[in-house]
């Protein structure tokens, strides 16, 4: 109650600082002289140099996640002295040099697809787009569990979007060259669809033989689809202690500050504004613009809480011994909620029934408690075991792993566990 602003409040505030900082930022960094540089290379050097910055937009995101999170939290967290919050100093530098150098590194693919697009023979986006049919040999033959495809779904997504907004980056530069000539924009849209269409085709193929391969029924993307929406409405609730996008982006491992950062510094150098009512047109685009996320929200809220409906999910959306308050994790709520039913966990999370009822009808099965993982989007990794079975073969066995409770700061797609 003594806070001048609530913790969601000085999170939005930092990231506001970060984006300005690192847009002045990258101002000095020359855009032009980078695409004369990497246009100076040789065919087999760029398609190195591209599959290089993709395993290292990878590392950045895991490593750049952690780094914001600690600011976060080491700027809302409950401090008894004042010196305490000079911690946040440190903290704050080190997510400034991380959005700019990876706002930099986003700069060099988005350079790098820009080269392959200018290029005469048009060798270098065929070698580009062949690589996406790599990702086919590298996944189809291993063995993938529900939580692995969910993890690779994730990153197929964040995939994607990036992708997309290199393409607005490569178009809006092309289209500077040529004084915004609207002839030019057709020569770039078959090389555009080309390399979407590539995308998707892979992403279909790749996804297909997959689910075939391991056994996985089509139904399961619901469940995905499920869990997604689960994170956005319960992200939207009062007491939620993060912003309705952070959830949902921090499960697909995508950090949208260097590419907020990487596409207003484009914008803003490939558009140029003079006059009055330049300026009258920026502000009316800024208007639409919020009112397109504000009603992009609201649809996205409605189809949330329809797919959260279908799925069943309510229970344990506005369940209050799964929703955790402040000043309690909900961890240890969870567990006493667990405790109380007989269930005793341990360190690692895993359950094991201790009190069975010893008194029981002939005709009647036993009934097992179950874990509230276990409700509903349940990761089976193998058949059913039958029920009857005795308690010693009970205490040893793992509980299932719910979708909502699995790695969500991973952006890794293809680990196997």
């Amino acid at each position: 109650d003594r806070r001048l602003l609530q913790p969601a409040q000085v999170c939005d505030i930092l990231k506001g600082v970060i984006l300005v900082i690192c847009y002045f930022m990258m101002h000095y960094v020359d855009y032009s002289m980078m695409y004369h540089l990497i246009r100076g290379q040789s065919v087999i050097k760029l398609y190195i140099i591209y599959n290089m910055l993709e395993v290292a937009d990878r590392l950045f995101s895991s490593f750049g996640q952690d780094i914001l999170d600690a600011l976060y939290w080491t700027a809302t967290e409950p401090k008894e002295r004042k010196r305490a919050h000079i911690g946040v100093i440190p903290h704050f530098f080190m997510a400034v040099l991380y959005v700019f150098l990876h706002a930099i590194l986003i700069m060099v693919q988005a350079t790098t697809l820009n080269v392959a697009f200018n290029s005469h023979n048009k060798s270098l986006l065929t070698i580009m787009m062949s690589n996406n049919f790599v990702e086919i040999k590298g996944s189809v033959f291993k063995k993938f569990e529900k939580n692995n495809l969910f993890q690779m779904s994730n990153s197929d997504i964040k995939e994607r979007f990036t992708n997309y907004v290199l393409l607005l980056i490569v178009c809006l530069r092309n289209m500077e060259q040529f004084s915004w000539n609207p002839d030019h924009l057709w020569v770039l849209f078959p090389d555009v669809c080309m390399v979407v269409a590539s995308e998707i085709a892979v992403d279909i193929v790749k996804h297909a033989f997959i689910t075939k391969f391991n056994d996985i029924t089509a139904d399961v993307y619901s469940e995905y689809r499920a869990s997604l929406a689960f994170d956005l409405v319960s992200s939207r609730q009062k007491n939620a202690y993060t912003d309705y996008s952070d959830s949902v982006s921090r499960r697909m491992g995508f950090i949208p500050l260097p590419l907020a950062v990487l596409l207003i510094r484009v914008v803003t150098s490939s558009i140029k504004v003079q006059g009055i009512l330049a300026y009258v047109c920026v502000v009316l685009f800024y208007c639409g613009l919020i009112s397109l996320k504000v009603l992009n929200s609201i649809v996205l809220l409605g189809k949330s809480c329809q797919y959260v409906k279908e799925a069943k999910m309510e229970e344990k959306l506005f369940n209050p011994v799964l929703t955790a308050t402040p000043g309690k994790p909900a961890g240890k709520q969870q567990s006493m909620f667990k405790s109380t039913q007989g269930i005793s966990t341990d360190e690692n999370g895993s359950t094991s029934v201790t009190n069975q009822p010893v008194h029981q009808k002939e005709n009647t099965p036993s009934l097992l408690v179950t874990s509230n993982s276990d409700q509903f989007l349940t990761t089976p990794d193998g058949e059913e075991k039958d029920i009857s079975q005795d308690s010693s073969e009970l205490k040893h066995r793992s509980s299932k792993k719910d979708l909502l409770e699995i790695d969500r700061f991973t952006i890794c797609g293809n680990r196997i566990d």
